[in-house]
């Protein structure tokens, strides 16, 4: 019998919220460090006095230290693309001040997966592959756990249909000039998979996206892979008289986002990017992973 997925939910936030003040508490200790003088003097033993055998000091002690956050986007020819994560990974140290990460590619950019991880095994290091992904496809269920094993490295479940994930998008339409009225409707663009697991998630963050704008109907679409397409998407919904607005489902600028742009009859939003609630998500996926593995133990 599995764990429901709030229990899961619950605890890697508790998780992250003790390593987030462990890690603030411990960057003002100093372990070794002598005391003021004046606290020396005041704690010198009469001249007189017996003496003591002196407190055991464990120089050497191992570090607490937790897996790298590895974060795997698919690599993109677009230079904006790399640059864009690298402002997201930035926000993720920010909020995990002492976590290693860093990034890596499936293809196209270096580092490549498997380079960076051949780099942390020979550091030492253990790690948490976090995919920069939308949903499960075939990088998500098939490159990167054979990565992964590889190096004994765990793989995070995709950013997937998520609170924190719905409030970039609704806030990068809100950028690009998204007023709620009345008979407007939203093409959700991502890059299409021809995993249905793939295509059922891209739906639930629909769902939960048309919740989020007040019951404006969303439809999903695809760039590849899958129908609907985003022009057909397009064209359906102003088929029914509906002003169209396409959400940027993507988490860097790239081909399928340039495209999926073009189509916009009216506005499209910008790729996520370094929002501050994907860099929130990409912890958060991160503390399941760890939940989950201390689970199965």
């Amino acid at each position: 019998m599995t764990e429901p997925e709030s229990t899961f939910d619950s605890a890697a936030e508790l998780l992250g919220r003790i390593t987030e003040q462990l890690g603030g508490r411990l960057g003002h200790v100093r372990p070794y460090g002598r005391r003021p003088r004046e606290r020396d003097e005041e704690a010198r033993p009469p001249m007189n006095a017996p003496t003591l055998v002196p407190p055991v000091r464990f120089e050497h002690a191992p570090a607490l230290v937790a897996p790298t956050l590895v974060a795997v986007g698919h690599g993109s020819r677009d230079p904006r693309a790399r640059a864009t994560l690298g402002r997201l990974l930035d926000r993720v140290r920010e909020l995990r001040p002492g976590l290693d990460v860093r990034l890596a590619h499936i293809e196209l950019n270096a580092p490549l997966l498997d380079d960076a991880l051949a780099r942390l095994a020979a550091e030492g290091r253990d790690a948490v592959l976090v995919p920069l992904l939308l949903a499960p496809g075939h990088h998500v269920t098939h490159d990167l756990p054979a990565a992964a094993a590889a190096v004994g490295a765990r793989v995070a479940e995709p950013l997937g249909a998520h609170p924190l994930l719905v409030e970039a998008l609704a806030d990068r339409l809100a950028e690009a000039g998204w007023t709620p009225r009345r008979g407007d409707g939203v093409v959700l663009a991502s890059a299409g998979s021809r995993d249905p697991r793939s295509a059922a998630e891209i739906r639930r963050i629909a769902a939960l996206l048309g919740e989020r704008l007040g019951g404006v109907p969303v439809v999903p679409a695809y760039a590849s892979a899958a129908a609907p397409t985003v022009p057909a998407a397009v064209r359906a919904l102003e088929a029914r008289g509906r002003r169209v607005a396409v959400a940027s489902c993507f988490t860097a600028p790239g081909l399928f986002a340039a495209r999926a742009a073009a189509d916009a009859p009216w506005i499209a939003s910008d790729p996520l990017g370094a929002h501050p609630a994907l860099a929130r998500l990409v912890l958060h996926r991160y503390d399941t992973a760890r939940v989950r593995e201390l689970a199965t133990v």
